[in-house]
């Protein structure tokens, strides 16, 4: 038996996230086991994986098997390979990766593991490594990773006042009208009969319904591939779209919404003229987290970030000269 106490960094960390940080080495189904079985206590009670650990609280941890060294293969149950992505940017307080697509950045809803889980793979000796926001799997981009549990805070805390600054590129199906800038349309989310998540716009009177707001500024407009048997290639437009606020699934459905879904989106785009796109070399949702900006939480200046397009939605759409 051994006990755990909170220090004041990982004040306000989930019990299940702190746990995987601390043991090292440990399969999460182990850790959820050992929670759920009520072998772990906090302040001698019960206490459930989603609940937040306070600086001072004392965690009573079980004796448990772990594998020799702490190390696991990859093909084991839960186990994240360790994995580094391309750095952006990165100092003591934080790091900002560029997320490929693909990859969740969490484990989770199937998925055995994601970003963060490679990452603390990949970096055993970091004390913390948190995501301070997240990204739809398939979509790249810019990422950001505290390394303190106070620069955490206070990033997130510009988030929620709507002062960090996230720009997106979309390439959306036809010719976006220049007059639509402002998306403020809230948003519902729902579950299929299978338990998939979606998202859709509402009204104002809908009580579950989130305001959700995105700004819309065009880049420009491109011809793809040869023209159809109407005499005309078929359009799309380059979209630069900064959210105002983080809502699930919020530019991909604010834009399709309004008539032009983006290319490859396979839950709220057009599914004919994705087949069309994946004959042009279109393999995936042309969504990008581009640009990033905030004020660096211990050094108190402004930080803008900007992620390269990849080469796979280059390679497609020539849309370089647009940026």
């Amino acid at each position: 038996m051994r006990q755990l106490v909170v220090d004041a960094e990982s004040d306000g960390q989930r019990l299940d996230n702190y746990l995987l940080r601390e043991l090292k080495g440990a399969p999460k189904s182990l850790i959820y086991r050992v929670i759920r079985s009520g072998e772990v206590r906090r302040n001698k009670g019960r206490v459930q994986a989603d609940s937040r650990v306070a600086t001072g609280d004392v965690l009573r941890i079980p004796p448990l098997r772990l594998p020799e060294s702490g190390r696991l293969k990859a093909d084991e149950e839960g186990a994240a390979p360790p994995r580094e992505f391309p750095v952006l940017y990165e100092d003591d307080a934080l790091l900002a990766i560029d997320k490929p697509a693909g990859v969740a950045v969490h484990g989770g809803s199937g998925v055995s593991f994601g970003v963060i889980e490679q990452l603390r793979r990949a970096r055993p000796e970091a004390p913390l490594l948190e995501l301070v926001h997240r990204l739809d799997r398939d979509t790249s981009g810019i990422l950001l990773v505290a390394k303190k549990r106070s620069v955490l805070r206070t990033l997130q805390d510009q988030l929620r006042q709507r002062s960090m600054g996230k720009t997106y590129l979309a390439l959306v199906k036809g010719s976006w009208p220049t007059r639509l800038k402002v998306l403020d349309w809230p948003l519902h989310k729902y579950l299929l009969p299978d338990g998939e998540r979606r998202v859709r716009v509402t009204d104002e009177h809908d009580p579950q319904g989130m305001r959700s707001i995105s700004l819309v500024r065009v880049l420009g407009q491109l011809a793809l591939g040869d023209t159809d048997a109407g005499g005309a290639a078929p359009m799309a437009t380059l979209l630069a779209v900064t959210i105002k606020t983080g809502r699930t699934h919020q530019i991909r459905v604010h834009l399709s919404h309004a008539g032009h879904p983006i290319a490859g989106d396979d839950k709220y785009g057009d599914f004919g003229w994705n087949r069309t796109l994946q004959k042009l070399g279109g393999k995936r949702m042309f969504l990008h987290a581009w640009q990033l900006r905030f004020v660096h939480p211990l050094q108190g200046q402004e930080l803008q970030l900007q992620a390269t397009l990849p080469t796979d939605l280059l390679a497609w759409a020539d849309c370089q000269r647009f940026l």
